[in-house]
């Protein structure tokens, strides 16, 4: 029988019931009935989002039966493994790799398998402990949300099959299936061949003709689907937009003096280094207060001016680019943003970004001084207009006060949509990051 609950339970999180339609700390109606013996099976996929794991407070004597994970269906001693939801705007993914092996133990919620996407990779966790039994698909197959990849076994025990088991069998097999086709085949006496006639050297090829490597040294690789996305968007940018790029040079004197007068007390208070990477983004962030066209987006025949601003920051990984969203960017402090980035490039590394940790974004800072570039014209990231390009610092001579003096500089870029931007805004707004950078008590005093 399904415990019924009285009006008013509370719903808190802790072990896992099947509680259909019910959201953590919602209340219970009088007279719902929550059965506590809900299958996996028994569950449509288009209903398998609003399960929750959620404990049901009631009386302790009450049996209930919990159940771990809804990405899996039961059958008795053996446990389907299922594709989990992958996100709402993506319906499909690749899946990369298996993490086990068939005979694998796995604990309950151990990663057994990854599925990438166009944006993040999604782990599969085993949904009880047991043995993987078999595997219902192979690495690099196209997979959907409840799509069955793998079986697992509550009792069996981990073996795995010997490799060099299987191949001495087909080493035995073999002479012996030799030796009997000798037997069956009749003898025929053979003649020693006459030796043909040597061809003369086939002759070289003119100079003229181009000399291609030969095939077997050339190695054709898959693109993963996240490198496939961002070929996509990048060439849908250059297509759509008017992209010009305007120059600019930062003296980072006032900055890097900055850094290293108060590094070791921002550590000490913070926890978190100070990087230049916090400078450019308060920068931006009044520079796009200034100039707030850069701040908006052409959406067919009208403009969107955003009234918030969410500053997106490149990271380049070895899968590809991902460009992870700082939020209300004019909202926070220097502590805050050095936090904010240092949280998204270990996420990148492990490849743990969420899609809404990526989505959206009003302005894009790229900062390929880190790889060593001195100049390059970045492309803008839909659905932005335009984004701005950090590079290198190298110690160069210029002019200060009459006087030839080294100084570490920074060529800065801006890549804008001429088709909303115009160029007198484009350089306003370049010319309002170097200011700041190059002198941040502007900041404070707000001029």
């Amino acid at each position: 029988m399904s415990p019924d609950l009285a009006g008013g339970t509370t719903i808190t999180c802790g072990r896992a019931l099947a509680v259909n339609g019910l959201v953590e700390g919602q209340k219970i109606r009088s007279g719902l009935s929550v059965s506590p013996r809900v299958s996996p099976a028994s569950v449509g996929k288009e209903d398998a989002g609003i399960i929750l794991r959620l404990l049901v407070v009631f009386h302790p004597e009450t049996a209930v039966r919990t159940w771990g994970r809804p990405f899996s269906s039961d059958s008795g001693d053996t446990v389907d493994v299922m594709v989990p939801p992958l996100a709402e705007s993506i319906s499909d993914g690749t899946l990369a790799n298996f993490l086990k092996r068939p005979g694998d133990r796995v604990n309950a919620d151990e990663p057994i398998a990854q599925i990438e996407t166009d944006k993040v990779t999604i782990d599969v966790s085993s949904p009880e402990a047991g043995v993987i039994l078999k595997f219902l698909a192979n690495e690099g197959d196209t997979v959907e949300p409840g799509n069955k990849i793998a079986i697992i076994s509550r009792s069996g025990d981990a073996t795995h099959v010997a490799p060099s088991d299987t191949t001495s069998e087909k080493a035995a097999s073999q002479p012996t299936q030799k030796v009997s086709e000798e037997k069956k085949a009749p003898k025929v006496e053979t003649q020693p061949a006459k030796e043909k006639p040597k061809t003369p050297p086939a002759t070289l090829s003119s100079p003229t003709e181009p000399q291609l490597p030969p095939k077997e040294r050339e190695r054709r690789v898959p693109m993963t689907r996240l490198r496939k996305r961002v070929a996509t968007r990048l060439k849908d940018s250059q297509n759509t937009f008017a992209m010009l790029t305007t120059f600019n040079e930062v003296d980072m004197t006032n900055l890097m003096k900055l850094r290293s007068d108060y590094k070791d007390a921002f550590v000490e208070k913070h926890g978190v280094k100070l990087g230049l990477m916090s400078g450019f983004v308060k920068a931006a962030v009044n520079a796009l207060q200034h100039q707030p066209i850069v701040n908006a987006v052409i959406d067919g025949d009208d403009i969107i001016y955003r009234d918030y601003i969410d500053i997106s920051i490149a990271v380049g990984t070895p899968k590809g680019l991902v460009v992870p969203v700082i939020r209300n960017a004019d909202t926070m402090n220097f502590a805050d943003i050095e936090k904010q980035i240092n949280a998204f490039a270990k996420k990148a590394n492990d490849g743990t970004l969420s899609i809404d940790e990526m989505a959206g974004g009003t302005l894009t800072i790229s900062n390929g001084g880190v790889y060593g570039s001195l100049l390059s014209t970045p492309i803008i990231n839909p659905p932005q207009s335009a984004i701005l390009g950090m590079h290198s610092i190298v110690s160069r001579p210029t002019v200060v006060g009459g006087n030839i003096v080294p100084r570490p500089l920074m060529y800065v870029a801006l890549t804008y949509d001429h088709r909303i931007i115009d160029g007198r805004e484009a350089v306003f707004f370049l010319r309002r990051i170097k200011d700041i950078v190059e002198d941040p008590r502007r900041l404070l005093l707000d001029i």
